[in-house]
């Protein structure tokens, strides 16, 4: 299974099936899913930073792991 695709069940474990089935035929729901892992993966980078600029970005990150993830339930919803 396709990482992108572990990450977003993860955030969403009771519709593993829908998105794992979703990924699989529709490249636009897969790309999504792309950007959420992406956004999830730097908002671990940034929490794990001693960065000066590390408080801004985490909360840029959240904010975007936040609305990926509204995203991905809307597509779901969307087709069930």
């Amino acid at each position: 299974m396709h990482h992108a695709v572990q990450v977003a069940i993860a955030r969403f474990p009771d519709r593993g099936h829908a998105i794992e089935e979703r990924a699989r035929t529709d490249d636009g729901f897969m790309s999504l899913c792309d950007d959420f892992a992406a956004a999830q993966a730097a908002l671990v980078h940034w929490e794990r930073s001693g960065s000066p600029v590390r408080t801004a970005r985490c909360a840029e990150y959240r904010e975007l792991v936040r609305d990926l993830a509204a995203e991905i339930e809307a597509e779901l919803d969307r087709n069930t």
